[in-house]
């Protein structure tokens, strides 16, 4: 499978901030309020779900297309509390509402889970569409049976598709800034959506003069292209799912190993089948090949106390191979603790505190060994599998 730059949890800088702010966040029914908000572009009001407020009166709200916002104290006018339930809102009203923000010539498409906005083919975007519904069912079976308690996210899960990078790239600048030439897609974890754009046609791969990809089936999965395609569209949709379905919180402080890893996990395609994508842990032998020639001692230790490795200029694909081969061996040996650690991580709060010590704690209090002891038997473990090609 040829690697495709790009796997990436996005969250604004801003974040960091309110981490030292003493905020205290709600419980999953968040009170919701009117909002009077100041800003330089002038006043506006918004309804919306408080779900973190810090001692100094800042707020981290949800609003209705399920953005969260974090509001500075000066910038909030007025609060004034709303009734707990808010009123119905359809799927397509919901596309309608993201459109607007979305530049000219964008359409969507609505499926049972997802509303699709897109401004390249309808047959693209129906194939697209089809593999998140795959991904959808696959993915709350798997964990269910598995133990652990996920439900359907309670509202549409929003994906964005450009017709070309150039447009995609003009677009996801103002969430990736120097990165956007680097990420061919990603989930936000603000917006709550995955932005992506055709992959086929581009990249090397160009389509006939004048002639727009029509998307079928056949046509994606010949694309050279096709195994990053696929990849990336499973990677970006399983962070989507994991943080609507209970697995984890928005914005709380989810180890970066587990959520990359899991995502990893997930993405192999399976060119042989007409969605491009059907098994769930898959030898995937791009991360595999990758850890065996790039692991140190000590890497995985260091992955689970910190996410720097991720964050760093150099080296992250580093930290993606050993996420893969950490969380395969956890799932593939020890599901039942792996299943305990995600429970663990499902409690924690947006914005809540973390360190490495707390990290490393909850490692070996749910796995009964240190991270060093498990270390030793992925590094084993990932050798036993290259040697059975």
């Amino acid at each position: 499978m040829p690697h495709l730059p790009g796997f990436r949890i996005v969250t604004a800088a801003v974040v960091a901030v309110w981490l030292g702010h003493g905020a205290s966040a709600s419980e999953p029914s968040a009170p919701r309020e009117r909002l009077e908000i100041r800003s330089a572009a002038g006043q506006r009001t918004v309804d919306a779900a408080v779900l973190v407020e810090a001692v100094d009166g800042g707020l981290l709200v949800e609003l209705p297309d399920e953005r969260y916002e974090l509001l500075q104290p000066a910038s909030i006018a007025a609060r004034q509390p709303l009734p707990d339930a808010p009123s119905e809102e359809t799927s397509r009203e919901l596309g309608q509402r993201i459109l607007a923000d979305l530049p000219t010539g964008f359409d969507v498409l609505v499926t049972r889970h997802y509303v699709v906005c897109f401004d390249t083919s309808r047959d693209y975007a129906k194939w697209c569409a089809a593999l998140f519904e795959r991904l959808h069912e696959a993915f709350g079976n798997f964990w269910s049976k598995a133990g652990l308690d996920v439900v359907d996210p309670p509202r549409p899960l929003v994906v964005v598709i450009f017709a070309d990078r150039r447009r995609y790239e003009a677009y996801a600048s103002r969430d990736l800034g120097a990165a956007t030439d680097r990420v061919v897609g990603y989930y936000n974890l603000l917006t709550n959506r995955v932005t992506t754009f055709d992959l086929t046609g581009t990249d090397g791969v160009p389509r006939p003069a004048g002639q727009a990809s029509s998307g079928t089936a056949f046509e994606i999965l010949t694309s050279p292209a096709a195994a990053g395609l696929v990849a990336t569209l499973v990677h970006e949709a399983t962070h989507q799912m994991a943080f609507n379905c209970g697995m984890h919180r928005r914005l709380a402080p989810v180890p970066l190993w587990v959520s990359e890893g899991i995502a990893t996990y997930f993405e192999t395609p399976d060119l042989d089948n007409t969605r491009g994508w059907r098994g769930i842990g898959k030898v995937n032998r791009p991360r595999l090949d990758h850890f065996l020639a790039t692991h140190r001692a000590g890497d995985i230790a260091t992955l689970i106390a910190s996410d720097e490795r991720f964050r760093a200029a150099e080296g992250p694909l580093d930290a993606y191979a050993a996420a893969w081969s950490l969380t395969r061996h956890l799932v593939e040996t020890r599901k039942k603790q792996f299943v305990d650690y995600l429970h663990m991580q499902a409690a924690k709060l947006p914005l809540a505190d973390d360190s490495a010590a707390d990290r490393r704690r909850e490692f070996e209090a749910s796995f009964g060994q240190s991270p060093e002891e498990i270390e030793e038997e992925v590094v084993k473990a990932m050798a036993r599998l290259a040697s059975q090609r």
